[in-house]
């Protein structure tokens, strides 16, 4: 009997120790609710699917919800077929939810309660092709993917998107309806402090295109175009400390940058993780997760002080066939695979390391975007 609150008190100090240690593996940034949408990009009628995220991290079906829009392919994009990174977000700070209907050039908002989805509106995306949103505050811009690549500005209201009148800024590229997906610009994002707004080019002109952002959410008439280290530049994130994290496919590498108010980026450091085409990039707490579209599998990197990548290991995980986009939750990695149709759970342990859990299946062939509560 004397022993039993000495016994409790061990057993409540090994509980909490033990969440502690998962929980240093879920960054918020990333998404550390307890819900996960995943967009089916069907080109016959677009729709966000909703899971459940369990304590074991295994994912499921919560419903699923029609954006009132359609899916969209870019050409030749196989694994990949809106071609970029962020074509499904979700805004903590107003519980939206935003999908790009790339097939119908229409960007739908829905309003997040609990488990379930209420469609706030379907606005006009400004271009062609909508492949991308960033979102910072109040504040969204989409990238139409297609033609000359045009962002447009929107504001986060109660009851969706509204356009902002002037933001549309053209990317002056040459691209067709719906683009080739080696050339359509890969995605949109703000800088954490939300004064820049950035965009990969890929292969049309390898650069990372700097926005300014004024007070009333319109950027500069141009962008500061800057070539990337390595060919490519798709996907992106950013470190802690506010450093550009660049996911560049043509070396497959992880590239960070200095990124001065001007517009500039400076100081590139680079590291191939030996793979082919990594695309995708999540940070989660201290490790870079990427996807490797046409190896199918998972790498992962970390950062030392001075920004520099470094491989920690070539293939984290195999997937199914096509890994593009990641999302976290909870200390688990979900990898879309866009050719076998599958989110892809693994549980993130010490070190970086990714346990399989298991596969979501039942899922188009074509799907992207994915995201977190």
């Amino acid at each position: 009997m004397t022993h039993r609150p000495i016994l409790a008190a061990l057993l409540a100090a090994a509980v909490v120790a033990l969440v502690g240690s998962q929980a240093a593996f879920a960054d918020p940034s990333d998404g550390s609710g307890h819900l996960v949408f995943v967009q089916t990009n069907d080109l016959t009628g677009n729709q966000i699917a909703v899971f459940h995220r369990g304590g074991d991290g295994q994912l499921t079906p919560a419903g699923t919800y029609p954006t009132g829009g359609l899916g969209g392919a870019t050409l030749l994009g196989e694994s990949d077929h809106l071609a970029s990174q962020g074509s499904l977000v979700f805004s903590h700070h107003n519980q939206l939810l935003i999908a790009v209907n790339a097939g119908s050039d229409t960007v739908s908002a829905f309003r997040v309660h609990g488990d379930r989805l209420d469609l706030e509106s379907v606005v006009p995306s400004g271009g062609q092709f909508p492949a991308s949103v960033g979102v910072h505050g109040d504040l969204a811009y989409v990238l139409n993917a297609g033609g000359t690549g045009i962002v447009q500005g929107f504001r986060l209201e109660p009851h969706g998107l509204t356009p902002i009148a002037g933001s549309a800024r053209s990317l002056g590229l040459a691209n067709s309806d719906p683009p080739n997906f080696l050339t359509s610009p890969g995605q949109v994002g703000f800088t954490p402090d939300g004064r820049q707004l950035l965009v990969t080019t890929k292969a049309s002109t390898s650069s990372i295109d700097v926005f300014q952002v004024g007070h009333d959410g319109r950027l500069s008439a141009t962008p500061v175009a800057n070539p990337s280290a390595t060919p490519v530049p798709f996907a992106f994130t950013f470190a802690p400390g506010g450093r550009l994290v660049s996911g560049e496919a043509g070396a497959s590498s992880v590239t960070t940058y200095r990124t001065d108010p001007a517009g500039t980026l400076a100081d590139p450091k680079s590291a191939s993780d030996g793979q082919a085409a990594l695309c995708w990039i999540l940070r989660v707490h201290g490790f870079y997760f990427v996807s490797n579209t046409a190896s199918n599998d998972l790498s992962s990197f970390t950062l030392d002080p001075n920004g520099q990548p470094s491989l920690v290991d070539a293939v984290a995980a195999t997937t199914n066939a096509g890994p593009i986009d990641l999302a976290a939750s909870g200390g688990f990695l979900y990898a879309e695979t866009g050719t076998a149709g599958t989110v892809d759970e693994f549980r993130i342990g010490e070190g970086g390391s990714l346990s399989p859990i298991g596969s979501v299946t039942g899922l188009p062939p074509g799907l992207e975007g994915i995201a977190a509560s």
